[in-house]
């Protein structure tokens, strides 16, 4: 997270490390406390899992791909949710 792009929206923060070498893509998912109870935690991961998968579609490997849920993401519904993070990544990926 030290090193690569950095990327903010509303409810996330999306940190991107490209390494060619890699011959697949690696997921990480930050949830604090902070954003929930341990139920809305756990939500809010499997549906950032969800949406890695439709990233992987599109950018199969030569990547890390850290996704940190800031509080605001347990006021998120899906669709804005997922369209924040796919917007952002977007932006990482093009940078």
């Amino acid at each position: 997270m030290k090193t690569g792009i950095k990327v903010s929206g509303k409810a996330t923060v999306i940190y991107l490390k490209r390494d060619e070498s890699q011959t697949h893509a690696r997921f990480g998912f930050i949830v604090g406390k902070t954003v929930s109870g341990a139920v809305g935690r756990n939500l809010i991961k499997r549906r950032l899992r969800s949406i890695s998968r439709e990233l992987l579609i599109n950018h199969p490997a030569g990547f890390d791909l850290v996704i940190r849920a800031l509080p605001e993401a347990k006021e998120f519904e899906w669709n804005r949710l997922h369209q924040e993070v796919l917007d952002n990544a977007k932006a990482a990926f093009s940078k």
